[in-house]
């Protein structure tokens, strides 16, 4: 998943049953273009072209990943399809992805909502999934 710190969007996502480096290459090239991506400690992600020759920046402690992190955690919490011990995991892959899709576009709108107006919306607009 990708998102732009600044809007805190997301911009870019995939469903892989293996992370190998022809399909991150392949997620990675279609992320927006920026002047720094920043992962954590997953080795492909050292040998990736990200686009317009973008820095990658390491982020060993998630000083720099704690935004996707977050999301990440959200993610898991209104999917039920992605937790693991319980009997709602994903089979299909091709169903993982229209609810993360789905997932994406709820919580895009919502982000817009609360870009567009930060003092009536911050802390008062819930993800409703």
């Amino acid at each position: 998943m990708g998102v732009c710190r600044d809007t805190l969007l997301i911009t870019g996502c995939a469903v892989m049953e293996e992370r190998t480096q022809e399909e991150m290459q392949e997620f990675a090239d279609q992320l927006a273009p920026a002047l720094f991506y920043c992962t954590d400690g997953f080795s492909t992600y050292q040998d990736l072209i990200w686009p317009l020759d973008g820095k990658h920046l390491l982020s060993i402690k998630k000083e720099k990943t704690h935004t996707i992190e977050s999301i990440n955690a959200q993610l898991r919490t209104y999917l039920a399809r992605l937790k693991r011990k319980s009997r709602c995991f994903s089979r299909s892959i091709e169903a993982l992805w229209k609810s993360i899709r789905l997932f994406v576009w709820h919580y895009n709108r919502r982000q817009r909502l609360i870009n567009s107006n930060p003092k009536r919306w911050k802390n008062r607009l819930t993800l409703l999934f």
